[in-house]
């Protein structure tokens, strides 16, 4: 079955160039701007390009090839980025993975990538070199930062490098990189098992950095007289929360996920300051949003819910901030609603996308005159993209009924690494099968219902949990809620909900009352048949709740 991709309903027009170009124009567009500070330690846009040149030819010199594979074991720290230009600027891919993990799926991962060099971090150095495979030739560990401190005593492991002798070689000059190389693997977020490596190439990295940062940056794609893309202001245009050359950002979303590094890489496009951020704590990073002016803030559900609950959200002056997105999962609208009021000055808006797509599919639509998207939808298809809903059978579905989300633009991805099959089951002909459920409106945004694994179906009837924890978080007793299937004899499967309750010490009969106030507000087959109040959801590092786990918790 092969359908021909409707025109987008907005396109953009910007150099065809690889990573490289981005780097290059923001050293020369930004030179002495601070691109990231991580404590008192600080790199201009032009000291961050010469530092990666540096790395590149100490990568090159120590026998890493183009088109080699370097995995970046490394927590939140200003050398993770060095660290990845430095990769894709000598012409290898980067693969970035959970420092936290267990060393045997480091193993595992080094291995099934095809890894042949490493840069880790002395708190995860024992790791890296316990999980290196035969392919390992090379591993770099990084100097401790403020972000990233190292454990008392912890002294490179015998055959690593100091990331520091990357940094002594000359910058490397080479010709500039090839559009359609691979820059990186992005692992899958592994919600639904092993995580997989996402081929993203340099067109589509490229790609998704010009389409989620143009419709609100203020300027037009341009090339300088070096071949550097940037961009060229236009005057009057510029929003709030996206000042070419004056934005501020918190990286506080793990690098080692899309959102998180795509993200930052967005900020070096537009000449942006990015505040690497550790551990995640509240009060700090609403103190850190005040002491630096941030302006910008990408965040998952998971974040915004302990930033609500801080004391700091009432005390701190956050005027600063005039643009927050959250994304990689589904937000209640009434916390998003409590977002909007704790940080009055902000376009408050949700996201869609996934590892697959680089990471942006869909945004609220920017344009002049256009209508803000209704709060809980994620908007219209991002420029140069075309979103559909299709069936079982992969036929669009008629206008109003939910369906599965198939996507189509230049940020989908290469496949999967090393994966034929997986390839051919969730990229066909051009176009990505998200295993999302959505629904369009009658202006046409976006609402997602779910993942497809996730749907209830009870008596025949398809029951979205989506829908459910969105009452749940209307409650004003409720924190956070997820809602899963759960095996039933003769009906299929009925609605289990886990509650995170906003006290410690609720009434014994709130999972009652939560009950009757969510079957008060829906059809009989999709009543909640049972509430389980918890002290927390279990989740992924990028802030994703682990609905396996909750399954088998009911198994």
């Amino acid at each position: 079955m092969t359908q021909q991709p409707r025109r987008p309903a907005w396109t953009l027009e910007h150099p065809d160039v690889a990573f490289d170009a981005v780097l290059a124009g923001a050293a020369r567009a930004y030179p002495d701007r601070i691109a990231l500070r991580d404590g008192d330690t600080t790199l201009t846009h032009a000291e961050v390009y010469d530092r990666a040149r540096r790395v590149a030819q100490g990568l090159r010199r120590h026998g890493v090839a183009p088109g080699d594979v370097v995995a970046l074991h490394l927590p939140n720290t200003i050398w993770f980025p060095v660290a990845y230009c430095g990769v894709l600027l000598a012409g290898a891919a980067a693969c970035a993975v959970n420092p936290l993990q267990p060393t045997a799926v480091l193993a595992e991962q080094l291995a099934g990538f095809g890894a042949t060099a490493v840069v880790t971090h002395p708190a995860f150095a024992p790791s890296a070199v316990e999980a290196r495979t035969p392919d390992v030739r090379l591993t770099v560990v990084v100097p401790p930062t403020h972000a990233a401190p190292a454990p008392d005593n912890a002294g490179p492991p015998a055959g690593t490098i100091p990331f520091t002798g990357l940094l002594a070689n000359e910058p490397l000059d080479a010709d500039p990189l090839d559009p359609d190389s691979l820059a990186h693997l992005q692992l899958t977020g592994g919600t639904t098992g092993r995580s997989k490596g996402v081929r993203i190439l340099h067109r589509n990295l490229v790609a998704n950095l010009f389409l989620s940062s143009h419709p609100r940056c203020g300027g037009v794609p341009a090339l300088d007289t070096a071949g550097g893309v940037y961009y060229d202001p236009v005057a009057g245009t510029v929003p709030p929360g996206s000042e070419l050359g004056r934005g501020v950002a918190l990286a506080v979303a793990p690098l080692f996920h899309g959102a998180g590094l795509v993200g930052l890489l967005a900020g070096t496009l537009m000449g942006f300051t990015c505040i690497i951020e550790g551990r995640f704590e509240p009060e700090l990073f609403l103190e850190h949003i005040e002491k630096y002016g941030v302006t910008r803030i990408f965040g998952v559900p998971a974040l915004f819910h302990a930033l609500l609950s801080s004391p700091g959200i009432a005390t701190r002056d956050l005027s600063s901030v005039g643009f927050i997105m959250s994304g990689a999962a589904p937000i209640d609208t009434t916390t998003l609603r409590r977002i909007a009021e704790a940080f009055p000055r902000a376009t408050v808006t949700e996201v869609y996308g996934l590892s697959e797509a680089t990471t942006i599919l869909t945004m609220q639509d920017p344009r002049p005159g256009a209508a803000p998207a209704p709060v809980g939808s994620v908007g219209i298809a991002a420029p140069n993209t075309v979103v559909e809903l299709r069936d079982e059978e992969g036929e669009p579905v008629p206008a109003g009924q939910a369906g599965e989300i198939w996507a189509h633009g230049p940020q989908i991805a290469d496949g999967y690494h090393n994966a034929p099959e997986q390839t051919a089951a969730q990229f066909v002909d051009g176009w990505l099968r998200t295993g999302d459920l959505g629904r369009f409106d009658d202006r046409g945004n976006l609402h997602v219902v779910g993942r497809c694994k996730d749907m209830i179906i009870y008596k025949g009837y398809n029951v979205y949990p989506v829908q459910l924890e969105e009452i749940l978080g209307s409650h004003p007793e409720v924190a956070q809620s997820a809602v899963v299937g759960a095996p039933q004899p003769g009906v299929g499967e009925i609605p289990i909900a886990f509650v995170v309750p906003r006290t410690p010490a609720p009434d014994p009969d709130l999972a009652e009352r939560l009950a009757a106030f969510v079957a008060e507000r829906v059809a009989p087959y999709q009543r909640i048949r049972e509430v389980r109040l918890v002290d927390e959801l279990p989740l992924t590092p990028t802030g994703k709740v682990l609905k396996r786990e909750l399954r088998r918790q009911l198994a």
